[in-house]
């Protein structure tokens, strides 16, 4: 029993850290060559976790093996266009100029409704109101709509906005974010003022507080 657990912990241990030096990707946005290193990993490890009988290093060598051979295919994309164009294939038009590309749907085997549903995805129900829509290597359709049909920025209107960046986060769960207060040159006296002023006594009764670029503090309360 112990020695099972033992497997069991171990190897989930390796294919967590396996997958964390793949890189951040969903599954979605696994490109075909990366789903399939990605599956055979998950094989691998299911296989000496069921069967005593196979030795443990077997499947650790097997999954280290797919490892290497992953990050060497994803430095060799890196450096070359043409092996990077052979391992994830190429972006297709599906829609150019407003007209749909049947020879680009057929060449992707992608079909009207696959197309419709990724148009609804992005909240765009009316074909006449796309210009460009490109079918990526991995599955993603990302849209051009036509400028009739786009929202109004402030730069159509010749607005002036400030400028917005990212807000720290402060306070999480409680716990005092010491390197965003750094990054703000602000203080953990500071933060305990504000959150007095708002009647919370202390950081840990904080679920979460932000301070944006303008300097508004942005908090909430753990439910009591």
């Amino acid at each position: 029993m112990l020695i099972t657990l033992a497997r069991t912990f171990l190897l989930y241990v390796l294919v967590v850290t396996t997958m964390r030096l793949m890189g951040k990707r969903q599954i979605a946005q696994l490109e075909p060559f990366e789903l399939v290193i990605t599956i055979m990993i998950a094989e691998l490890a299911v296989i000496p976790m069921q069967d005593r009988n196979i030795p443990l290093i077997n499947g650790i060598i097997a999954i280290l093996t797919l490892l290497f051979i992953q990050v060497s295919f994803s430095v060799l994309s890196l450096r070359s266009m043409n092996f990077r164009s052979f391992l994830d294939g190429r972006y297709s038009v599906i829609v150019a100029n407003g007209v749909i590309q049947e020879k680009e749907m057929r060449k992707a085997r992608y079909n009207l409704d696959e197309l419709l549903e990724q148009l609804r995805q992005k909240s765009i129900f009316d074909l006449a109101d796309v210009e460009f829509a490109i079918l990526e290597t991995s599955g993603e359709l990302s849209v051009l709509r036509k400028s009739q049909s786009r929202q109004v920025t402030p730069r159509d209107l010749q607005l002036e906005t400030a400028y917005e960046g990212l807000p720290l986060v402060l306070v999480m769960d409680g716990q005092v974010m010491t390197s965003e207060l750094k990054k703000s040159q602000l203080s953990e006296a500071w933060l305990r003022s504000e959150l007095e002023k708002h009647g919370i006594k202390s950081p840990s009764d904080v679920l979460i507080a932000s301070l944006n670029t303008t300097g508004e503090l942005y908090l909430q309360a753990k439910e009591s």
